[in-house]
């Protein structure tokens, strides 16, 4: 008894936003260079009146293209980008696409590790024999938390959703999954005010950081150096014990697919690791760094450009929390 991914669907907003775009904006930044160190040309931000569970509900009526919604026991959905305090955004999901009203439906906040997370979670509902089809859903607008001039983050962010639908079947084709957890972190990606401890504030100081850009406690901060030498202090030595509780080496996995932060912090985590180019997907250039979106992008990329029978992947996330996590997963069809 098990379970595997059977589909991925995803949705970008309409609304693109190039490198060329940007430069109208920062003109004394450049983004040719920019673009050939992290990996991205386009992203795709949301429009004023869209929100994350605008996104989550097209991309699960993609989905329902190809699977039928009665089917389904359970809704995941991971968001940073809640449609209110309360009530839970799953629940809303579930009657806009005329769900039954006899299945689960679950919000869980987290980040860049949120997709792997909810693999596992998904696993342990269909292992414990509780469902049997789960629609796990990640949804981001962190386009929204910007501010007009963080030149940094407007750059690398775009919004997305995606719908990834987990199975039961006989033979598992999910395997162990690990997690990591430093809170100590926390302040390191944040969005300050607007919640329980901080309400927004209307007359927020602008803060300058980095290289010329600006925030307020209201907009979406990171520590982009700290984010990094997190990264890429825990998530080699992580991924290596992955790779010990599911009994595989290096070599006996097909293909790599880590959370899409960006190019340059990939291609070190690789060369240390030592994973050949070939076995590592990067692809980053259209949609940016989609927080929880970007490994089911990925896969969805990567198992539909790819003539194979079955393949073993291993999928990483990391990111804001400090928060990480891993597994494998074996791929039997293109998604």
């Amino acid at each position: 008894m098990g379970c595997f991914i059977k589909n991925i669907e995803y949705i970008y907003p309409s609304n693109k936003v190039s490198n060329e775009d940007l430069v109208n904006q920062f003109p004394d930044y450049d983004f040719g260079k920019f673009e050939k160190k992290v990996g991205i040309k386009n992203r795709y931000w949301v429009s004023e009146t869209e929100t994350a569970l605008d996104l989550a509900e097209l991309a699960c009526e993609k989905l329902f293209q190809k699977v039928n919604r009665e089917e389904i026991d359970y809704i995941l959905y991971c968001t940073q980008s809640p449609e209110y305090f309360l009530p839970t955004t799953a629940c809303i999901l579930q009657n806009r696409l005329k769900l039954r009203n006899d299945i689960g439906a679950l919000d869980f906040n987290l980040g860049c590790s949120g997709f792997v997370y909810g693999v596992s979670l998904a696993k342990g509902l269909i292992n414990s024999t509780q469902v049997k089809n789960v629609v796990l859903v990640t949804a981001e607008t962190y386009s929204k938390y910007l501010h007009p001039n963080d030149r940094s983050n407007r750059a690398i962010f775009g919004d997305a959703a995606t719908a990834t639908l987990i199975s039961y079947s006989e033979e598992d084709h999910v395997g162990s999954f690990l997690f990591g957890t430093n809170g100590a972190g926390y302040d390191k990606l944040i969005v300050k005010n607007g919640c329980s401890k901080y309400p927004l504030d209307k007359s927020a100081e602008e803060i300058n950081y980095g290289s010329g850009n600006i925030y307020t406690d209201n907009n979406l901060y990171m520590n982009g150096p700290e984010v990094f030498n997190f990264t890429s202090s825990v998530i080699p030595n992580f991924t290596k014990k992955v790779l010990e509780v599911n009994g595989k080496n290096i070599g006996d996995i097909n293909q790599f697919v880590f959370h899409q932060a960006n190019s340059f912090m990939l291609n070190f985590i690789r060369k240390r690791i030592k994973i050949d180019p070939e076995k590592f997907y990067i692809d980053l250039k259209d949609g940016g760094n989609t927080v929880s979106c970007t490994i089911p992008i990925a896969l969805k990329k990567y198992t539909n450009n790819v003539d194979f029978t079955s393949e073993d992947i291993v999928i990483v996330g990391f990111g804001v929390g400090l928060s990480w996590a891993g597994g494998l997963v074996t791929i039997n069809n293109k998604l």
